[in-house]
């Protein structure tokens, strides 16, 4: 039996990515236990043509932010870990001061208890320097911090690909395995003979 891994959609700007986490995950078979922050389903209305309902319907089990005394609010309840995505600044400064306010910050603040990785897509930039003190003061507690910044060494065509990268980054994190992007496998005519024979089977 495979063990959930907890989503969680906060109201940063790039809502994209943790709608495409889900998808990424339905597809996989892998389980997902969603929570949506307050400010996640009016971004999701600016920034996309999901309604909340549509994204609700890719995970397994949806939980209300409010829900301090959910099933995810406590350690004994085992999961694969937890990804942010994306994260607010006002989410990272919770996480950050174990400040569990609500269902988001106190699932993570469990899953850092209890050893487990707990992935933070922080959306902001620039960054002041308090946005770096909360960044480290989380990484401090266990979190990775993995903001989604594009790669192109694989080519991408198209913004989803940018995305799928990033969304692929935070899945490697929890160790669950994918196909969401081409990986980089060096340079030079023995790498090109190397892709060409995995093309091609």
């Amino acid at each position: 039996m495979k063990l959930p891994l907890v989503v969680a959609i906060t109201g940063a700007t790039g809502v994209i990515y943790g709608v495409e986490l889900l998808r990424a995950l339905k597809d996989l078979g892998h389980p997902a236990h969603l929570i949506l922050s307050e400010s996640a389903g009016t971004n999701l209305a600016i920034e996309t043509e999901y309604t909340v309902s549509d994204v609700k319907a890719l995970a397994d089990v949806v939980y209300s932010n409010k829900d301090v005394g959910a099933a995810v609010a406590s350690g004994s309840f085992k999961t694969r870990g937890m990804i942010v995505a994306p994260c607010s600044i006002k989410t990272l400064s919770a996480i950050a001061n174990s400040f569990d306010y609500n269902l988001v910050v106190r699932a993570a603040d469990v899953q850092l208890k209890e050893g487990r990785k707990v992935v933070l897509m922080v959306r902001e930039t620039p960054l002041h320097k308090g946005h770096l003190d909360l960044m480290a003061r989380a990484a401090d507690n266990g979190a990775c911090i993995l903001p989604p910044m594009p790669a192109f060494y694989h080519a991408p065509q198209t913004i989803m690909d940018l995305i799928h990268q990033s969304v692929g980054k935070a899945l490697d994190q929890v160790g669950i395995e994918h196909n969401l992007f081409r990986r980089w496998t060096g340079h030079g005519r023995q790498a090109a003979q190397q892709e060409a024979l995995r093309v091609a089977t």
